[in-house]
């Protein structure tokens, strides 16, 4: 476990988000992933993100894992009741997959399949807590395990947030290490000064918070994001950088490699570099620490 020998040690983890395909051709998926192995620690394999079917999770993560690179599986409270979330979880971690982030999933009417009844049978601090009793030797029913699993538990947290919401977000925060939680990541950051409050409250040395480094695609979508995503918190002075690039694609490279390298610098405990389908673009955004 790579990924989780790397938090634990202090050490800069790389993560990248990884879409499973819409379908049963994982050729590019498989050949992305194989572009930056031995960079990536982990690849995140997002579970149907936006409400939009794919391939899930499970079948994702371990199609890397069969190919020799690390994966984590996202599961969501969204689409299993807690029978099929608790089997997933098992079957994941017999198979090998070790690292698995729980996130509560966005609502279905976002997706591409809008008559699908969301479940939501369990909240997310009971599938955390789940994960923990699992580990314990037990399931959600108090029932003993025959062999008990090992997971390194991620989650979600937001480190924009300010005032009440920040407060809020604290307490999650200290809600989920107490659920076993190992690390967080968190929504995509664009610059350190959005994210001093949280910073002055939170002790990096302790607590494994991993930042999503997210790839603008154009001027029009960093627009589009900070107009519409409160949780995203872009500056003028990345818009204006991109206003004035002659390049605009090679400046949403570098702002991304800059932003990692800042992320580093502040000691964060890693990053999650996420391209949104533009996975090819992970060993140039990601050159600076190949060998």
């Amino acid at each position: 476990m790579q990924f989780k020998n790397k938090v634990e040690s202090g050490e800069f983890a790389i993560l990248a988000e990884i879409e499973p395909p819409k379908g049963v051709d994982t050729t590019v998926m498989v050949e992305n992933a194989q572009r930056v192995k031995g960079v990536v620690d982990a690849f995140i394999v997002p579970e149907m993100s936006n409400a939009v079917m794919r391939m899930s999770s499970l079948g994702g993560s371990l199609l890397l894992n069969s190919k020799g690179m690390e994966s984590v599986m996202q599961v969501c409270c969204r689409d299993r009741n807690r029978l099929a979330l608790q089997g997933d979880i098992l079957a994941a971690c017999a198979s090998g997959v070790k690292n698995i982030i729980a996130v509560k999933g966005v609502d279905p009417g976002n997706g591409d399949h809008h008559q699908t009844r969301a479940v939501y049978d369990i909240s997310l601090s009971e599938l955390l807590n789940t994960m923990q009793l699992f580990q314990e030797g037990k399931d959600m029913a108090g029932i003993n395990l025959k062999g008990s699993p090992e997971i390194f538990v991620g989650s979600n947290i937001t480190m924009t947030a300010t005032g009440s919401l920040l407060d809020k977000e604290l307490e999650e925060l200290r809600s989920k290490v107490d659920s076993g939680t190992d690390y967080f990541v968190t929504p995509p950051v664009f610059d350190m000064q959005s994210v001093n409050s949280f910073l002055k409250k939170v002790d990096l040395s302790k607590t494994h918070i991993i930042p999503t480094v997210l790839l603008l695609k154009s001027l029009g979508m960093a627009r589009y994001i900070s107009k519409v995503m409160p949780h995203v918190k872009i500056p003028d002075s990345v818009i204006k950088r991109l206003q004035e690039a002659p390049d605009k694609a090679r400046e949403c490279t570098r702002i991304s490699m800059d932003m990692i390298e800042t992320l580093k610098s502040e000691g964060f405990s890693g990053v999650n570099v996420s391209t949104i389908g533009w996975e090819n673009k992970l060993p140039e955004i990601l050159g600076v620490f190949a060998d």
